[in-house]
């Protein structure tokens, strides 16, 4: 493979100037003016600004020539907006080199005919020295004024470049007499150092592979690398290796029939084995033993056939297949039942019979099976199952069979009647339930869960049958709270402290209800007087009015309310809290300072 400089400085001036140029028409460059400023630019590419200084082009006496190209730049500031070159208009301009004995430039002269006219300009070096290259108006039938200062570039020509040096290549990823498995043999690379082109690297050439089994992809190879510098001088070099089988042969086999006519692997009619042994990439090295097809058509006891294979890629096997013939049914008998075994001779669940089966040849597939019950009833049968030899000869479904009494589902259970929301001290009796079944028979219900304290409850009513089998049903109710409304004047509530004289008498005035029912029994009531803390900001109130005679509780009829005479203490300064509080635990307080 022969490789050299990938672009010459000619070819990437002029990759260059279509670059840029695309670039200035699209208005992507940040562009510098100076000298005429707003008059249109004729600048070359050597650098991305477009300004009076001039760009610089190196090059090598009596070596490669240079290039660059000019081109027009739209300022829109001289009379007239975008390009000064529309229509039929041109520009005419000489291109000179300062010193033509250092750098040659051509052509001589161009000629624009609009903005988007690239005009490429190519230097020859010629001797060791520096010129500058500028272009000069010869004519414009142009409307607007062109800059030209952008398009000078000086040209400094040094001493030719040194004498070639050869390259040296290298390979690399792969070993002369290595040996790689197939499919994983590395990639070979070609690395090349050299002291003028510098280093390189690049894919290394591959040869075909050779050998008895190279048609798999097994053999020799080689890989080669080839480079030619840019002064003509040529490397070589080649790596020579094996590619190698990593796998070994596969066996496998067919049957005829596929799988065995009867159970467990035993087979009652004629079997053929056929032998398949592969080996895809070291073919040549193939050897195999046993692997000697079969044709059984006699009865027998398991007997193994085997077949082993080698090759270079490895070794296979032995793959031993068994092969076994025979046949006579079994004969069934009856063992025993298993179940949940209930009350008074009932299951409640699926009874499983277990049966045995005896075969004198090969013996039975299972010396005990089981079959289930299916259904309810007192009589329902459970059939034996079909018991199969060794060989896969069959007895007959029901040879032996039993009866049993099934209840496997629960009665059902009801309320014969609903408490609901009941007030405290309303709480009907627990109502009692009744349990039903259509199979074994029902056997009673019980009622549990009954309470008539105050709150939330749950009845649970459970059922019974005969064979034992339950089931429960539930019933929510609640015991609600009274509500006790109060205290009336001449008390305030809500944490007001009521001030009266020690000694007095105070009349608490109050109601009681059960829901919508007030009650009117003193004796569901009882009152108590603590003392507690004066509090320093609650609001005061004087009680207006008190009463005389003993304490006591009473309901007045004729207010339909309750009237409490407490008497207070006699300590002047003390707060106390007077509480009444009903049957149910419902309470409310009123709070008192003593004067």
């Amino acid at each position: 493979m022969n490789h050299s400089r990938a672009f010459s400085g000619r070819s990437s001036l002029h990759a260059a100037g279509r670059h840029l140029s695309a670039a200035l028409a699209a208005g992507a460059l940040l562009i510098t003016t100076a000298g005429i400023a707003q008059a249109d630019d004729i600048y070359n590419n050597l650098d991305n600004t477009i300004d009076s200084v001039a760009e610089v082009m190196p090059l090598n006496a009596g070596g490669a020539t240079g290039s660059t190209v000019l081109n027009v730049n739209p300022s829109n500031g001289d009379g007239k907006n975008g390009c000064n070159l529309t229509g039929q208009t041109t520009l005419k301009l000489d291109i000179k080199s300062s010193s033509p004995a250092i750098a040659s430039v051509s052509p001589s002269s161009v000629t624009f005919t609009s903005c988007d006219d690239p005009k490429t300009i190519t230097v020859t070096p010629l001797t060791v020295g520096s010129t500058t290259v500028s272009a000069t108006l010869v004519s414009s039938t142009a409307q607007g004024s062109f800059n030209l200062d952008p398009a000078t570039f000086v040209v400094n020509v040094t001493a030719p470049a040194p004498s070639n040096t050869a390259p040296a290549v290298s390979i690399t990823g792969v070993t002369t007499g290595a040996s790689y498995n197939k499919g994983s043999v590395p990639a070979a690379t070609c690395n090349v150092t050299d002291a003028e082109d510098g280093p390189s690297t690049f894919p290394a050439t591959l040869s075909a592979i050779t050998g008895p089994d190279s048609a798999n992809g097994i053999g020799s190879q080689t890989a080669s690398c080839s480079y030619t510098d840019h002064g003509g001088l040529v490397a070589m070099s080649s790596v020579t290796y094996s590619i190698v089988d990593s796998t070994p042969p596969t066996i496998d086999y067919t049957l005829t029939p596929a799988t065995p006519d009867g159970n467990n692997g035993w087979y009652q009619s004629e079997v053929k084995l056929h032998w398949i042994v592969s080996e895809p990439d070291s073919t040549s090295t193939l050897s195999t033993t046993g692997c000697v097809d079969q044709d059984v058509t006699a009865d027998q006891q398991s007997t193994d056939y085997s077949c082993s294979a080698t090759s270079s890629g490895g070794s296979a096997g032995p793959v031993t297949v068994s092969l076994k013939k025979d046949g006579t049914a079994p004969s069934v008998g009856y063992t025993s039942a298993s179940g949940t075994l209930g009350e008074n001779g009932w299951y409640v669940s699926d009874v499983t019979a277990t049966f045995t089966g005896t075969d004198a040849t090969s013996g039975p597939a299972s010396a005990t099976q089981t079959a289930t019950s299916s259904g309810e009833g007192s009589a329902v049968v459970v059939d034996s199952p079909a018991f199969t030899d060794n060989a896969g000869n069959s007895s007959a479904v029901g040879a032996a069979g039993q009866s049993f009494k099934i209840d496997k589902t629960a009665p059902t259970a009801s309320f014969d009647s609903t408490l609901g929301d009941v007030y405290f001290g309303y709480v009907p009796a627990a109502p009692s339930c009744t349990s039903a079944d259509d199979l074994s028979g029902p056997n009673g219900c019980v009622v549990t869960g009954y309470s008539t304290a105050l709150g939330h409850h749950t009845l649970t009513a459970t059922a019974k049958d005969m064979a034992g089998n339950t089931s429960v049903t539930t019933q929510d109710y609640t015991v609600l709270a009274w509500t006790l409304k109060g205290f009336y004047q001449p008390v305030d509530m809500n944490g007001v402290l009521n001030t009266v004289k020690g000694g007095s008498t105070v009349p608490a005035k109050f109601q009681v209800f059960a829901g919508p029912t007030e009650l009117t029994d003193p004796s569901l009531l009882s009152f108590s007087a603590s003392k507690i803390t004066c509090s320093t900001t609650a609001t005061q109130d004087a009680i207006e009015t008190t009463a005389t005679g003993n304490t006591s509780l009473r309901y007045d009829v004729t207010g339909g309310q309750f009237i409490y005479n407490w008497k207070t203490p006699t300590t002047t300064g003390s707060c106390y809290r007077l509480t009444v509080t009903a049957a149910d635990g419902s309470s409310i307080s009123a709070n008192f300072k003593i004067k």
